[in-house]
């Protein structure tokens, strides 16, 4: 190849793409504030283990590391998100040219990547679900290198990422059980018959088996978790709203690309990829998932996708204006998925738009979508419950202790804990459970939200000393009062067991 076709951008679709997503989230990811789930997941690396209620062990020690290399910087702690969104887009181009796209394929597939919300937001934030797209396109396209080409190393390298991706976040799981009904309901399940595919499932099992015997060892508290999400937790979509809900998180326009990729894909040899996706779809919907799970099957439609309407299109001006159009749709949705503008502006642009806050959960919105409502809010707790314990006496600081309500606020108190002088927090949601009541007995306990009333059968005393507001956070954890409660009738030892809530 020519010094000069290499060094070309417009030949290194995804080199090009990959860099400005990168460089998109080096400039946007430290804005706002810290998300609700990162202050936990801080939390969870404070406490390094194989496993947590809520999720596998890789995020949390992806926020240890953070915070060892980076400290508290925001833009540190989301690096490995905006790593990986780079990385979704370069290696969703570079799918297209492997599914026989040329140029136009390969931009038109990483551009559709970059112009989707659901895949900006998931490079913003430290998630659970940062890592999942790029892992099940990694997946898809090595099993079709093992089916393709024969190489029974691909079905070894599927199995090892995928057991990775369930470290990262059990999701996939589902993805792999659509893919596997895939196969079998094609003739490629010949290849089954091998031993190298079985190879790849042993890695499935073996990688993520630490995690697996340590949910056993704690009686198995993830899927209690999901039983309340499926059970009335999440929102209950109709297979309609459940895939307007997937063409509203893709960027609408972006639609007949992936819509063309499984038309394509079915009418292939490798219908498997849309017979997986048909058998996710129908999993999700079935299970109350939020729309934003399935996320990962669509970088291998788009990429597929853009290879069909590349054969289809072939005047360069209709190439260039569905690449135009994809690219200015995801420019007006940028802000849905960055932190790039201040947000009273941001929801004036939301509603000029005329785009209505949604969430996959039961659970009253304000004038932000959950992923920045809750990023605002905590600093305002922190703040209240450092001025009411620092009015405390030196003896009574000593023994008080926050019981928090949910993971969000005990994370937000031991994250701001030693620069802003809080009291240590506590909470019967989800790991905090396990971590205990930390010797505290309930004799000065800091709690918010309740009332005076109710809080009175627990304890003997309860006042009023301070009060959260932000309009911007999640209604329910905005317009709190907080309360100094003391002399706790029963211990906190006593009760513990009665306070854990798993959802």
């Amino acid at each position: 190849m020519r010094p000069d076709r290499v060094l070309n951008p417009i030949q290194r679709p995804a080199l090009v793409l990959g860099l400005a997503a990168l460089a998109l989230h080096l400039w946007a990811n430290g804005g706002y504030d810290y998300f609700r789930d990162e202050l936990y997941f801080i939390a969870c690396g404070n406490h390094l283990a194989w496993g947590y209620v809520d999720q596998p062990p890789l995020v949390p020690w992806i926020a240890r590391l953070a915070r060892i290399l980076t400290g508290d910087s925001l833009l540190g702690l989301r690096l490995v998100p905006a790593l990986a969104a780079a990385g979704l887009v370069s290696v969703t181009a570079e799918a297209a040219r492997r599914l026989g796209g040329g140029l136009f394929a390969r931009w038109l597939a990483g551009t559709a990547i970059l112009a989707a919300p659901d895949f900006v937001i998931g490079g913003l934030l430290l998630s659970t679900d940062a890592l999942q797209p790029i892992a099940w396109l990694a997946i898809t396209l090595a099993i079709i290198e093992a089916l393709e080409r024969g190489r029974p190393g691909a079905w070894i390298l599927a199995g090892g990422i995928a057991g990775l991706a369930l470290l990262d976040k059990y999701m996939v799981a589902f993805y792999l059980l659509a893919l596997l009904v895939g196969l079998v309901a094609t003739p490629w399940r010949q290849a089954l018959r091998r031993p190298a595919p079985w190879l790849g499932v042993a890695l499935i099992l073996l990688i993520p088996l630490p995690n697996l015997l340590w949910q056993y060892r704690h009686g198995w508290p993830f899927f209690q978790l999901a039983a309340v999400a499926a059970g009335g937790k999440n929102v209950a979509f109709g297979p309609l709203a459940y895939l307007g809900a997937e063409i509203r998180m893709l960027n609408p326009m972006t639609a007949p690309l992936w819509m063309a990729g499984l038309a394509w894909f079915a009418r292939s040899n490798r219908r498997w990829i849309a017979i997986a996706w048909f058998v996710l779809m129908a999993l999700m919907i079935g299970l109350h998932g939020k729309p934003y799970y399935p996320a990962g099957s669509y970088p291998i439609l788009l990429a597929g996708g853009a290879v069909a309407l590349e054969a289809l299109l072939k005047p360069h001006w209709a190439r260039g204006i569905l690449l135009a159009a994809v690219a200015a749709t995801g420019l007006v949705l940028l802000p849905l998925g960055l932190p790039i503008l201040p947000v009273d502006r941001f929801v004036a642009y939301e509603r000029a738009l005329g785009i209505v806050p949604e969430s996959g959960e039961a659970r009253a919105l304000g004038p932000l979508p959950p992923y920045y409502a809750d990023m605002f809010g905590w600093r305002d707790m922190a703040a209240a419950v450092g001025t009411a314990f620092q009015a405390l006496p030196p003896a009574d600081r000593a023994r008080a202790v926050f019981f928090a309500g949910n993971y969000g606020e005990a994370g937000a108190i031991d994250f701001y804990g030693a620069p802003w002088h809080l009291p240590p927090a506590i909470s019967g949601h989800n790991n905090y459970f396990l971590w205990g009541p930390g010797g505290h007995d309930g004799s000065i306990v800091f709690r918010v939200g309740g009332t005076r009333e109710t809080l009175l059968k627990s304890y003997g005393s309860v006042e009023a000393v301070g009060r959260i507001e932000n309009s911007y956070a999640m209604p329910d954890e905005t317009g709190l009062t907080l309360w100094l409660c003391r002399d706790r009738k029963r211990s906190l030892e006593a009760d513990w067991p009665e306070v854990r809530h798993y959802d």
